[in-house]
């Protein structure tokens, strides 16, 4: 059958990001081309000895050689991440006793994202999952990509697109994704279509205030609020050749270290830190050629004060997915759920613009319930 002609599936989107605060999960029913309708939603945070655990694994992932290697404390976690998935698809399979789910999409959980070794690992079993819960497991969607000489990141921008068609947005649209790394895809008047990671996102703002005060976030932006900005650290940041590469471009949340503003006060590093993102944000969007509007999705759409350095630094309209109907703190679980129905039906998740690969490309591999155990590996 035509790709094109395949039916609509309801699609479980699982996804845990760099900032490593949890599990989102979303069902969204799709072909892969069209959004027909979204579905129930939910976040299951991690337990502080699951997120020590992960930063272990993280700690030891540079070391690897091999993508598909678990020494002791990465196989450890990838346990740990496998059943905490498990965990939220059964609570909310619990609570919507009537949903039946044709397709899971599994992100996993990115320990290792290194594009100059084209290397990235996500961690988590997609064949135990699936046999779990009886449901086939799609994963390990960014492989192919960088087998193929992309980025491997991002993988949304062909979501963002199907979301501004579903919402009628005109005009040039910059979506910005701000997890843990911050992405953005800009869709343009015509159609066309460019996307990349343009710098640290949550993950460092998050590092700083777990560090300093045992919370998880700064939660609205609070800290950041009442701080100042220490402009020419971020200034000296901002040199970093990285950020004049063209995109498609990707970033590992550890590219940069929270050391950096270890001598200021909680107040003036958040604030430091959130005006780094900011700047990092405007810098990749000016980059591909500008936008008249830019619309925040992901954690940092709950941070105002992000939000106000945003529309300072762009000196354009700054709105949140949630005025166009979409649910910010869920558009990543969503977008693989997207993703696993177009790699399900064969259809492109990765293009040049967006993370210059050769070619428009699918991706993934299918866990089925005819498997037994960890599925068959990708050589990458």
């Amino acid at each position: 059958m035509d790709a094109l002609a395949m039916p609509a599936m309801t699609v479980l989107g699982l996804m845990s990001g760099t900032s490593m605060d949890g599990i989102d999960a979303a069902v969204v029913e799709t072909d892969g081309e069209a959004i027909n309708a979204f579905g129930p939603r939910l976040f299951s945070p991690y337990a502080d000895d699951e997120r020590d655990l992960l930063d272990r694994a993280i700690e030891a992932a540079p070391s690897l050689d091999d993508r598909r290697s678990r020494p002791s404390v990465i196989a450890e976690a990838e346990a740990v991440v496998t059943d905490a998935h498990g965990r939220i698809v059964e609570r909310l399979l619990d609570e919507h006793p009537s949903l039946s789910i044709d397709l899971i999409g599994f992100h996993g959980q990115t320990i290792l994202h290194a594009p100059e070794r084209r290397m990235t690992v996500q961690i988590g079993d997609g064949g135990v999952l699936a046999q779990r819960l009886a449901v086939p497991v799609m994963f390990d969607m960014r492989a192919a990509d960088m087998a193929a000489g992309g980025e491997g990141a991002p993988l949304v921008p062909i979501f963002h697109k199907a979301l501004i068609g579903r919402s009628g947005l005109s005009g040039n649209v910059a979506v910005v994704n701000i997890g843990g790394v911050a992405n953005i895809t800009r869709i343009g008047a015509d159609g066309s279509l460019q996307a990349g990671d343009v710098g640290p996102g949550n993950a460092l703002l998050d590092d700083l205030i777990r560090a300093r005060t045992g919370l998880t976030m700064d939660r609205d932006g609070t800290f950041a609020s009442r701080g100042q900005i220490d402009d020419e650290l971020v200034a000296r940041w901002m040199t970093d050749p990285w950020f004049d590469r063209p995109l498609p471009k990707s970033l590992d949340r550890n590219a940069f270290s929270v050391e950096a503003v270890a001598r200021l006060k909680t107040e003036d590093a958040a604030a430091t830190l959130a005006g780094f993102t900011s700047r990092a944000i405007v810098k990749g969007i000016v980059i591909t050629g500008g936008a008249d509007s830019i619309v925040v999705v992901g954690g940092g759409a709950r941070n105002p004060t992000l939000l106000k350095n945003i529309l300072q630094d762009a000196g354009i309209a700054v709105e949140t997915g949630t005025i166009h109907g979409w649910d910010s703190d869920f558009v990543e679980a969503q977008a693989f759920a997207y993703l696993a129905a177009r790699a399900r039906h064969g259809l492109p998740l990765t293009y040049p613009g967006t993370t210059g690969v050769g070619r428009p490309l699918t991706g993934g591999r299918l866990a089925d319930l005819h498997a037994s155990g960890r599925a068959p590996p990708i050589t990458v």
